[in-house]
């Protein structure tokens, strides 16, 4: 009797709750369903006018204004615009459909449109009105009105009222069953019962013996864990990346925390050049790229090998220098390399052997024994670089790429503390390829002695973990892909690369100034349509396959030729291997030969600048471009696509993309290709050399959206932030364990 007056004491106030609550709720949902119901009005007049304004400015250019009263008669047999007029700069109406109401004018249209639900009764009902400015030069100053049906918006209303009122009678209901379970197991003491069972006791006892609930509790444990990552993570397209917010996540997850990247590569190299000047160089790769604008967040160290010419006369005594020049944002310190250690570590088996082998590119990888063994000897001294930089024994220690198999492991033994993360830049092959690599055993032990070990897309990870279980004996759990080895857990995630979004006004020219400027230094006509290719002279690129399909496009589509040219920028890359040189030599010679066969008096329908551009001589060329050709044969991510996303901040331009790049993930709505086939890829660049503007425009703002909200803030900070919380849960586990061990036993207490 007491548990029913104690259910009756809180169903009552219940009910007269939830009462005043449907009362209050359902006129508040009627105002927010018809303002959402207006603003997603509003937004489809603002694509109906973006769609109409190419058309209408097109009929007033050649001065058929009357076709735009056969579009507006096309337009209005949707089944909810009811009525279209067009209204003057001066505000008076020049055309109008035959539904458009006579009483209602551009100013007052223009006034109801500012409301906050901009309705007008009329007496066929009520209608949505939305006034949109038009887009071009011979529309400039002129707006369309447009009048949408409402009546639906009346019907869902009503549903949406009657579905709330169920809801809130099934809440009522649902409620008072609780609230009468609870009170019943609260009279019993179901507080304790509960406890009990987290710790394996309580309620169910008599039933299963204490230990056997030990596991469901841990999984419970777990499950929550995983549940707030996820969140975490979801967060990241909630609220933007930027070096701000980075610079955050260090001080808060990180607690400032010392961080050092490691690579072969350097960000900046002094060259001296033949009169004896010295210059400051970035060098055109994509993983410097991708990682500076990280480092300038960070304030850390970056290790990498000193490869310029002058890099010795400005360091200190301890090979350091702080970088970039002139802001000093962090500090680089180098690392000398004799020329049988490049020559052994990078050229040999780094580029001749794990290069080739990870890209499946039909390049045969080569393994020598002498370069295994100056590959180990390198990076023993890069793990001697970072424990001499580490300010204390577990700083966050980033790995870049396949120069640094080894190097995990190796700073495990000197810094058995420190959170290490390995990104691996480059695909990563099935087992049975990888199984060509005389030392795989070995490789992969090194990398697992990294704490979270990154690529570019989860089929990589995929095939990560099933090289290891096919060669290595550890305990591999795919749900949540950790790996354990030696009794040392590694987390195998995918993050995929980007690049810094250029925000605010960088000061950039116009895109017609670039257009005007490479046009005149290349000497182009005005009318010419410029493919660009941006790429290391490298054989896994598809250089020599985009050059066949350009050839294709003019023996295929005869017009273009006088009228489209193709510009590849080629850096220089690993000259010194034969493999490099004969390929470098295939694309002259294929150049030469499609500049033959199609070139013309001061026409060449291929130009190949072969050296080094510099980011704002490769910013300008993106900007001037309309085609921008990106055809990897296998490709870890390849920035240069998002590249040229940022740098057509007028949404036009169009990217050809080859689906074995992993950017081709990312960016759907780039014409996506395969670059083996020919004819294919030709096809494509005849569609994007075609491609109306309205297209182009829908396109590039969807890829550059998707590439400002993955930047390579995001990149660095989901890596961060995942070893943060692994930190911070070693650090609980080592204070737990601390406290366990202080504890006496019952012996000693009994002693």
């Amino acid at each position: 009797m007491k548990t029913l007056r104690l259910q009756l004491r809180f169903l009552v106030p219940l009910l007269l709750t939830l009462t005043v609550a449907a009362l209050v709720a359902l006129p508040l949902m009627d105002r927010l369903t018809l303002r959402w119901f207006a603003r997603d009005l509003n937004t489809r007049d603002a694509l109906v006018a973006n769609t109409l304004s190419d058309a209408i400015n097109e009929a007033q250019a050649d001065g058929k204004s009357w076709r735009i009263q056969s579009l507006f008669d096309r337009a209005v047999q949707d089944e909810r615009l009811v009525a279209i007029a067009l209204c003057g700069p001066d505000g008076e109406m020049l055309r109008r459909t035959e539904g458009y109401p006579k009483t209602l004018g551009c100013t007052r249209a223009r006034e109801l449109s500012d409301q906050t639900v901009p309705r007008l009764l009329l007496e066929s009902g009520s209608v949505h009105v939305g006034v949109q400015p038009l887009k071009g030069d011979d529309v400039d100053g002129a707006s369309l009105v447009m009048l949408h049906d409402m009546s639906f918006i009346d019907k869902r209303s009503q549903d949406t009222r009657r579905y709330l009122v169920g809801f809130i009678v099934l809440l009522g209901v649902a409620v008072a069953l609780i609230t009468v379970v609870v009170a019943q197991i609260s009279w019993r003491g179901w507080v304790s019962g509960m406890r009990g069972i987290l710790r394996g006791e309580g309620l169910l006892v008599p039933l299963l013996p204490p230990p056997e609930l030990q596991p469901f509790a841990s999984e419970v444990r777990a499950r929550l864990r995983d549940l707030e990552d996820e969140y975490r993570r979801g967060l990241d397209l909630v609220t933007g990346w930027n070096p701000e917010r980075l610079r955050s996540l260090l001080l808060t997850q990180l607690r400032g925390d010392q961080v050092i990247v490691v690579s072969n590569r350097e960000p900046y190299l002094h060259e001296r050049l033949d009169d004896g000047q010295v210059i400051v160089r970035r060098p055109a790769s994509g993983l410097v790229t991708a990682v500076e604008p990280v480092m300038r967040a960070c304030s850390g160290t970056w290790i990498a090998h000193g490869s310029g010419s002058a890099d010795r006369d400005f360091v200190d005594a301890h090979d350091r220098i702080a970088v970039p020049p002139g802001t000093n944002e962090y500090s680089l310190r180098r690392v000398w390399l004799t020329k049988e250690e490049e020559e052994g570590y990078y050229n040999g088996f780094a580029n001749e052997g794990l290069w080739p082998l990870c890209h499946v590119a039909h390049v045969r990888p080569v393994f020598r024994e002498s370069d295994w063994e100056m590959y180990k000897h390198v990076n023993e001294r890069f793990a001697d670089a970072v424990a001499a930089e580490a300010r204390g024994d577990d700083p966050v220690v980033l790995v870049q790429d396949y120069h640094f198999a080894l190097l995990p492991a190796m700073i495990r033994e000197r810094l058995p503390r420190a959170t290490i993360l390995t990104f691996w830049h480059i695909p990563w092959p099935n087992p049975e390829s990888f199984g060509i690599c005389p030392w795989r055993r070995e490789i992969l032990q090194g990398m697992l002695g990294s704490t979270i070990l990154g690529f570019h897309t989860r089929f990589h990870c995929k095939n990560f973990i099933e090289t290891v279980d096919r060669s290595l004996e550890a305990r591999i759990e795919h749900e949540h892909s950790t790996i354990s080895f030696h009794d040392k857990e590694t987390l195998v995630e995918s993050y995929p690369i980007s690049i810094d979004w250029p925000e605010g006004d960088r000061g950039w020219p116009s895109i017609e100034e670039c257009r005007r400027r490479v046009f005149d230094r290349l000497g182009l006509g005005p009318f010419t349509i410029l493919a660009v290719g941006v790429d290391r002279f490298d054989y896994t690129k598809g250089i020599l396959e985009r050059l066949h399909a350009v050839e294709r496009l003019l023996e295929k589509y005869p017009d273009w030729v006088g009228k489209f040219v193709f510009v590849q920028v080629a850096a220089p890359t690993r000259s010194a291997l034969e493999e490099y040189r004969a390929f470098q030599q295939r694309i002259h010679s294929v150049t030469d030969r499609i500049n033959t066969r199609y070139g013309q008096p001061g026409y060449q329908p291929v130009r190949l600048l072969a050296e080094h551009h510099d980011h704002e001589a490769v910013n300008e060329l993106f900007r001037a471009a309309h085609i921008c050709v990106v055809t990897s044969l296998h490709d870890g991510m390849n920035l240069v696509s998002k590249e040229f996303v940022a740098a057509r901040d007028d949404e036009q331009g169009v990217l050809v993309l080859s689906r074995f790049a992993g950017a081709a993930r990312e960016l759907s709505e780039a014409l996506i290709v395969n670059p083996y086939h020919v004819e294919e890829t030709a096809d494509a660049l005849h569609r994007a050399a075609t491609m109306p503007a309205a297209e182009q425009r829908e396109r590039m703002a969807s890829l550059r959206m998707t590439v400002r909200e993955n930047n390579v803030f995001r990149w660095a900070g989901r890596m961060l932030a995942d070893a943060g919380r692994y930190r911070l849960r070693e650090r609980i586990a080592a204070r737990v364990q601390r406290h366990t061990n202080s504890e006496p036993d019952e012996k000693t207490l009994h002693a």
